[in-house]
């Protein structure tokens, strides 16, 4: 095991190098927080899959490979969906916006006073994303050093917390490049065809396996929508996401390299559901599916290429963590603590501006750190960060860039009822139940429109400046420094 660890040692401190490199970096706001937005195609495109694709994709995607067969991807699939369509529809309208914060879109386009409820849900979902990736460092460094679980938590969430703090969205974007290609020499170059070979090839995983491992739809058509609804339509309004559009340098860049992102999500999650169909052929009594990645990686990897595929899945748990964690402090710092204070001033740039996310990062990091340790169902924080996002915020964002008869008072009503009625619901029906989404999704829209057409229409000048916004003029002035990435 010591060439495994060596991997392991040295993967995590390129990490930290990088962190320091990306301070260097980040001079100004824009820089910290949105890299300049100047990354190029390639590596907006590496990094927004990096993001996207975290350890619940990873090991919770051969996890359901493991229980359910090729129809366990679904859960990924609809995640590679969601971006697909937020790069092909959406992505170039908010880029050309100039904006840090999904709740900076909603004062755009209502006119003010929607940002702070807003930004409460929107912190409330990155907080509790961001605990969930943290958690994952357990179940890794178990597997790597047989490390108690809050040494492993503390000792992972450091790592993260120092190279965020360090160089903000500069250092994530550096670190999830790599991340980006250590997953796919780790997942889909290495452990798929090992694994599959180790189960003796698809004919022989047909012939152990029932006909439904082999069925498309085998995981329940209710399922398959539950995740529409969470995933799907989670990427296109999660801050963590946005917050990645931002860096792009144009429209194209956007959308074209978002349109990759999103391709090579759905190649990932039919990796993961056939390395955990495999994994189920060799290992066919596990105590739970999601112990099949760590297994298959301890057992069946020769040394050396376990450090590497072991290094892939703290790779994609690092790059949700990271993006996870910097969305939470920006939307903490911008929606909720300036608001607070009555500072809010659009468009500046300065040292002071980074000194201060540079707090924010380190002072979210230690909390996501101490929820982490607190907490032991990752399913469930998961669940509920979900259901808040798009419960709460889906009608009132998606109704803002489609509906121009949508107005601040139906923003407001539409985040507070959905909201409350997705918590409400949780309680009475359980946090993994479908029914919480299903209903707070649609008392949200009910609420968005009817208070909508009974209240005044939003202000022809806000609406101008809005259209003004998104056609990108009129933006508050920034960096504009040569392109990264081309």
């Amino acid at each position: 095991m010591a060439v495994d660890y060596t991997v392991i040692v040295v993967y995590l401190v390129g990490m930290l190098a990088m962190g320091w490199w990306g301070m260097r970096r980040a001079r100004s706001k824009s820089e910290f927080l949105v890299a300049g937005r100047r990354l190029g195609p390639a590596m907006y495109s590496g990094t927004m899959a990096a993001i996207v694709l975290g350890g619940a994709s990873t090991i919770g995607g051969v996890g359901l490979g493991y229980q359910y067969g090729l129809s366990g991807a679904w859960m990924v699939f609809t995640i590679g969906l969601g971006l697909l369509a937020l790069s092909v529809f959406f992505s170039a309208r908010i880029a050309r916006l100039k904006v840090y914060t999904v709740s900076e879109m909603l004062d755009l386009r209502y006119g003010g006073r929607a940002g702070m409820i807003s930004g409460l849900v929107m912190w409330a979902y990155t907080l509790m994303l961001a605990v969930t990736s943290t958690i994952a460092y357990a179940t890794i460094f178990d597997v790597l050093f047989d490390m108690n679980r809050t040494v492993a938590i503390v000792l992972g969430g450091t790592i993260v917390v120092a190279y965020s703090t360090l160089g903000g969205m500069w250092s994530i974007t550096l670190t999830d490049m790599v991340q980006f290609v250590v997953k796919t020499i780790g997942v889909l170059l290495l452990l798929l065809p090992i694994a599959v070979v180790k189960a003796g090839g698809f004919s022989e995983m047909k012939a152990q396996l029932p006909t439904s491992y082999f069925d498309p739809l085998g995981i329940g058509g209710e399922t398959i929508f539950t995740y529409v609804l969470i995933y799907t339509f989670g990427m296109l309004i999660g801050q963590d996401i946005w917050q990645r559009v931002f860096t792009a340098r144009g429209d194209r860049t956007a959308k074209w390299g978002g349109t990759v992102a999103g391709t090579y999500c759905l190649v990932y999650a039919l990796a993961g559901a056939v390395i955990g169909t495999a994994a189920k052929v060799m290992y066919p009594k596990l105590g739970s599916p999601d112990d099949a990645f760590a297994t298959i990686v301890k057992d069946e990897l020769p040394i050396g290429i376990r450090g590497l595929v072991l290094a892939a899945a703290l790779a994609a748990v690092m790059s949700t963590s990271s993006g996870a964690l910097i969305a939470c402090a920006t939307v903490a710092n911008n929606d909720i603590w300036s608001r607070l204070r009555g500072i809010v001033r659009q468009g500046e740039e300065g040292h002071d501006e980074v000194k201060g996310n540079r707090v924010f990062i380190l002072i979210m990091g230690v909390g996501v750190i101490g929820t982490a340790i607190a907490l032991n169902n990752v399913v469930e924080a998961l669940t509920v960060a979900y259901n808040l996002l798009v419960g709460g915020l889906l009608v009132p964002i998606l109704g803002g860039l489609l509906w121009k008869r949508g107005t601040v008072q139906g923003a407001l009503a539409s985040v507070a009822v959905g909201g409350l009625a997705v918590i409400g619901l949780m309680a009475s029906y359980g946090i993994l139940a479908n029914e919480p989404v299903y209903y707070g999704l649609l008392a949200s829209l009910a609420v968005y429109v009817v208070v909508s057409l009974l209240t005044k229409p939003t202000d022809e000048a806000v609406l101008a400046t809005w259209r003004e916004r998104l056609a990108g003029r009129g933006a508050p002035a920034v960096d504009e420094p040569a392109a990264v990435g081309a």
